[in-house]
């Protein structure tokens, strides 16, 4: 715990990229089969080169209730070492349950090592004035990833279906 947020570990688990199996990410096309989920020993490192990107995701399930929202941030220490962990999806809806997909990328020249069960990132709350009235997992929203266990990849080509 921090004085206003929860600390975060990531999970052994990580979606890299096989990036020679296609020769552009089309947005309408379900590119699921674009990433091999890697497992790695609780005791062992997940190891980040310079300009990779991966998916991970937090050790911890996450239930956001409906009157709150949440921001998923990097630990500071690691940023100073060039590791981000999103890229643009750091928010949190209101009724989202379940592990949040970090988007890991090492801006660094050098290779980071990534532990299972390492502090990697911070939870912070915020409360809505009134509950959401659709909140993320209701059938209206069409919500992708609710109850998603692990990294999942981009679920962005169904909003073309």
């Amino acid at each position: 715990m921090q004085p206003s947020s929860i600390d975060v570990k990531v999970a052994p688990y990580f979606r890299v990229f096989r990036n020679h199996s296609a020769a552009v990410l089309d947005v309408k096309q379900d590119l699921t089969g674009l990433t091999e989920l890697v497992e790695v020993p609780m005791d062992g490192v997940f190891m980040l080169h310079p300009g990779e990107f991966v998916l991970g995701s937090t050790l911890e399930r996450v239930a956001v209730p409906n009157d709150l929202v949440a921001r998923v941030e990097g630990k500071s220490s690691l940023g100073r070492l060039g590791l981000l962990i999103h890229s643009t999806a750091g928010f949190v809806d209101a009724g989202f349950d379940g592990h949040i997909t970090l988007e890991l990328a090492n801006v660094a020249n050098l290779p980071i090592t990534l532990y299972p069960g390492m502090k990697i990132g911070q939870v912070s709350f915020m409360k809505m004035t009134s509950p959401a009235e659709k909140p993320y997992g209701s059938g209206a929203q069409g919500s992708k990833y609710q109850g998603q266990r692990g990294p999942t990849p981009s679920r962005y080509f169904e909003n073309f279906q």
